[in-house]
């Protein structure tokens, strides 16, 4: 049985990766998932009906459903990070025109969080709201420090011209000055 499950996994885990690392853009995430996968084939066997389509095509479908599991997963602890700062914010007890400027701060960069790709907003994440060094982030993501680095000096850079751009938009819609 374990012999067969290994010739099943040596001839099925590149497609899985490949279709995991196409939808994360991660190689972690991806092998991740392609763990998750075939933990999951070895569990529920019992599912798969071949009359219902073949096995690559039954691995293909749980690939894609478990790599979107963990994109949304993630945006979701990305979310929650930005949602406990301003919990913080709040319980110091901020005027009420101060918290709303807060709050529409907090939404803008959200979004800006959601617009950069994965890694730079995973290492952003990391830095400022995990308060975890570059280096730890660099052993985690699988990758050199510099390259860390760059991703949140990039990332931020995205992000502040995203939420300047929104600021601008913001201004001129209300009739204010954008300056």
């Amino acid at each position: 049985m374990i012999r067969d499950f290994g010739r099943f996994y040596d001839r099925h885990s590149e497609m899985v990766y490949r279709i995991a690392l196409q939808l994360t853009g991660d190689p972690m995430e991806a092998e991740d998932v392609c763990h998750d996968v075939f933990i999951e084939v070895m569990n529920k066997w019992d599912q798969f009906d071949p009359e219902r389509g073949s096995v690559e095509a039954w691995l293909a479908v749980r690939a894609k459903s478990r790599s979107i599991d963990r994109i949304r997963r993630r945006r979701r602890v990305a979310l929650e990070s930005l949602d406990a700062a301003a919990a913080r914010s709040a319980e110091a007890g901020l005027s009420v025109e101060t918290a709303v400027v807060q709050r529409w701060e907090r939404h803008a960069l959200q979004e800006a969080m959601l617009r950069i790709p994965e890694a730079q907003r995973r290492a952003i994440v990391g830095a400022y709201f995990d308060d975890r060094t570059h280096t730890e982030l660099a052993r985690d993501m699988g990758r050199p420090l510099g390259t860390v680095k760059s991703l949140i000096r990039s990332g931020l850079r995205s992000m502040r011209k995203m939420m300047t751009s929104g600021q601008t938009e913001a201004a001129a819609s209300a009739g204010g000055d954008p300056q």
